[in-house]
Protein backbone atom coordinates (compact mmCIF):
# COMPACT_ATOMS: atom_id res chain seq x y z
CA UNK A 1 0.00 0.00 0.00
CA UNK A 2 2.78 2.44 0.92
CA UNK A 3 4.68 1.58 -2.28
CA UNK A 4 1.61 2.38 -4.38
CA UNK A 5 1.25 5.72 -2.63
CA UNK A 6 4.94 6.44 -3.21
CA UNK A 7 4.66 5.68 -6.96
CA UNK A 8 1.51 7.85 -7.22
CA UNK A 9 3.24 10.69 -5.37
CA UNK A 10 6.21 10.54 -7.76
CA UNK A 11 3.86 10.56 -10.78
CA UNK A 12 1.88 13.52 -9.39
CA UNK A 13 5.10 15.44 -8.67
CA UNK A 14 6.37 14.72 -12.20
CA UNK A 15 3.06 15.86 -13.69
CA UNK A 16 3.11 19.04 -11.56
CA UNK A 17 6.70 19.75 -12.59
CA UNK A 18 5.73 19.30 -16.26
CA UNK A 19 2.75 21.70 -15.91
CA UNK A 20 4.84 24.36 -14.17
CA UNK A 21 7.50 24.17 -16.89
CA UNK A 22 5.22 23.45 -19.88
CA UNK A 23 6.81 26.17 -22.08
CA UNK A 24 10.26 24.60 -21.58
CA UNK A 25 8.82 21.16 -22.26
CA UNK A 26 7.06 22.30 -25.43
CA UNK A 27 9.98 24.36 -26.87
CA UNK A 28 11.29 22.64 -30.02
CA UNK A 29 14.98 21.74 -30.11
CA UNK A 30 17.08 20.13 -32.80
CA UNK A 31 17.51 16.42 -32.00
CA UNK A 32 20.01 14.16 -33.72
CA UNK A 33 18.62 10.61 -34.27
CA UNK A 34 21.84 9.05 -35.59
CA UNK A 35 21.17 9.37 -39.30
CA UNK A 36 19.16 12.59 -39.43
CA UNK A 37 18.36 15.68 -37.42
CA UNK A 38 14.80 16.49 -36.36
CA UNK A 39 13.31 19.45 -34.60
CA UNK A 40 11.01 18.41 -31.72
CA UNK A 41 10.25 19.38 -28.12
CA UNK A 42 12.80 17.45 -26.01
CA UNK A 43 10.85 17.90 -22.75
CA UNK A 44 7.68 16.46 -24.27
CA UNK A 45 9.59 13.44 -25.64
CA UNK A 46 11.19 12.83 -22.23
CA UNK A 47 7.80 13.22 -20.55
CA UNK A 48 6.32 10.65 -22.95
CA UNK A 49 9.24 8.29 -22.22
CA UNK A 50 8.60 8.64 -18.46
CA UNK A 51 4.88 7.92 -19.00
CA UNK A 52 5.73 4.90 -21.21
CA UNK A 53 8.19 3.56 -18.62
CA UNK A 54 5.58 4.06 -15.91
CA UNK A 55 2.99 2.10 -17.90
CA UNK A 56 5.55 -0.66 -18.59
CA UNK A 57 6.46 -0.74 -14.89
CA UNK A 58 2.78 -0.97 -13.86
CA UNK A 59 2.17 -3.79 -16.37
CA UNK A 60 5.29 -5.60 -15.13
CA UNK A 61 4.21 -5.19 -11.47
CA UNK A 62 0.69 -6.46 -12.24
CA UNK A 63 2.04 -9.48 -14.16
CA UNK A 64 4.49 -10.21 -11.34
CA UNK A 65 1.72 -9.98 -8.77
CA UNK A 66 -0.56 -12.20 -10.88
CA UNK A 67 2.23 -14.76 -11.26
CA UNK A 68 2.84 -14.70 -7.52
CA UNK A 69 -0.88 -15.09 -6.81
CA UNK A 70 -1.10 -18.09 -9.15
CA UNK A 71 2.00 -19.59 -7.55
CA UNK A 72 0.53 -18.98 -4.10
CA UNK A 73 -2.74 -20.61 -5.15
CA UNK A 74 -0.83 -23.64 -6.49
CA UNK A 75 1.23 -23.86 -3.30
CA UNK A 76 -1.93 -23.60 -1.20
CA UNK A 77 -3.46 -26.49 -3.15
CA UNK A 78 -0.27 -28.52 -2.67
CA UNK A 79 -0.24 -27.62 1.01
CA UNK A 80 -3.86 -28.67 1.38
CA UNK A 81 -3.11 -31.98 -0.36
CA UNK A 82 -0.14 -32.52 1.96
CA UNK A 83 -2.30 -31.71 4.99
CA UNK A 84 -4.89 -34.24 3.89
CA UNK A 85 -2.14 -36.80 3.33
CA UNK A 86 -0.68 -36.06 6.77
CA UNK A 87 -4.13 -36.27 8.39
CA UNK A 88 -4.74 -39.61 6.69
CA UNK A 89 -1.34 -40.89 7.78
CA UNK A 90 -1.96 -39.65 11.32
CA UNK A 91 -5.36 -41.33 11.41
CA UNK A 92 -3.85 -44.61 10.22
CA UNK A 93 -1.13 -44.28 12.88
CA UNK A 94 -3.81 -43.75 15.52
CA UNK A 95 -5.69 -46.80 14.27
CA UNK A 96 -2.48 -48.83 14.27
CA UNK A 97 -1.63 -47.59 17.76
CA UNK A 98 -5.14 -48.41 18.98
CA UNK A 99 -4.88 -51.98 17.63
CA UNK A 100 -1.37 -52.35 19.10
CA UNK A 101 -2.58 -51.18 22.51
CA UNK A 102 -5.56 -53.55 22.32
CA UNK A 103 -3.27 -56.46 21.41
CA UNK A 104 -0.82 -55.59 24.18
CA UNK A 105 -3.65 -55.23 26.70
CA UNK A 106 -4.98 -58.65 25.69
CA UNK A 107 -1.48 -60.15 25.91
CA UNK A 108 -0.94 -58.64 29.36
CA UNK A 109 -4.37 -59.85 30.52
CA UNK A 110 -3.61 -63.38 29.29
CA UNK A 111 -0.18 -63.29 30.93
CA UNK A 112 -1.75 -62.01 34.14
CA UNK A 113 -4.36 -64.79 34.04
CA UNK A 114 -1.66 -67.40 33.48
CA UNK A 115 0.40 -65.98 36.33
CA UNK A 116 -2.65 -65.93 38.58
CA UNK A 117 -3.50 -69.53 37.69
CA UNK A 118 0.10 -70.63 38.38
CA UNK A 119 0.07 -68.74 41.67
CA UNK A 120 -3.25 -70.28 42.72
CA UNK A 121 -1.93 -73.75 41.83
CA UNK A 122 1.27 -73.14 43.78
CA UNK A 123 -0.71 -71.88 46.79
CA UNK A 124 -2.92 -74.99 46.66
CA UNK A 125 0.19 -77.18 46.58
CA UNK A 126 1.63 -75.30 49.54
CA UNK A 127 -1.67 -75.62 51.41
CA UNK A 128 -1.71 -79.38 50.70
CA UNK A 129 1.88 -79.72 51.95
CA UNK A 130 1.10 -77.65 55.01
CA UNK A 131 -2.05 -79.70 55.68
CA UNK A 132 -0.04 -82.92 55.30
CA UNK A 133 2.71 -81.63 57.60
CA UNK A 134 0.07 -80.50 60.09
CA UNK A 135 -1.62 -83.91 59.96
CA UNK A 136 1.75 -85.67 60.42
CA UNK A 137 2.58 -83.42 63.36
CA UNK A 138 -0.87 -83.99 64.81
CA UNK A 139 -0.46 -87.77 64.38
CA UNK A 140 3.00 -87.67 65.94
CA UNK A 141 1.68 -85.65 68.88
CA UNK A 142 -1.30 -87.98 69.21
CA UNK A 143 1.01 -91.01 69.14
CA UNK A 144 3.29 -89.48 71.73
CA UNK A 145 0.31 -88.59 73.92
CA UNK A 146 -1.09 -92.09 73.46
CA UNK A 147 2.24 -93.60 74.49
CA UNK A 148 2.39 -91.33 77.51
CA UNK A 149 -1.15 -92.31 78.46
CA UNK A 150 -0.24 -96.00 78.16
CA UNK A 151 2.73 -95.51 80.44
CA UNK A 152 0.69 -93.61 82.93
CA UNK A 153 -1.90 -96.38 82.92
CA UNK A 154 0.80 -99.00 83.46
CA UNK A 155 2.28 -96.91 86.18
CA UNK A 156 5.60 -96.17 84.62
CA UNK A 157 7.03 -92.71 84.98
CA UNK A 158 7.06 -90.70 81.81
CA UNK A 159 10.78 -90.30 81.66
CA UNK A 160 11.70 -93.67 83.26
CA UNK A 161 12.91 -95.46 80.21
CA UNK A 162 15.04 -92.61 79.12
CA UNK A 163 16.74 -92.48 82.54
CA UNK A 164 17.45 -96.21 82.64
CA UNK A 165 18.83 -96.11 79.14
CA UNK A 166 21.09 -93.24 80.12
CA UNK A 167 22.28 -95.06 83.32
CA UNK A 168 23.19 -98.15 81.41
CA UNK A 169 25.72 -96.21 79.49
CA UNK A 170 27.71 -95.27 82.58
Amino acid sequence: MSRTLLVLAVLVLTGGFALLNWTAFATPTPLYLGFTTVEAPLGLIMLCLVALLSVVFVIWAISLQATLLMEQRRLNKDLQAQRQLADTAEASRFTELRSFIAAETLRIAQSSEQTRAALVQRMEQLEDRQRLAFEQNANAIAATLGELEDRLERGQPAGGMALTADRSRF
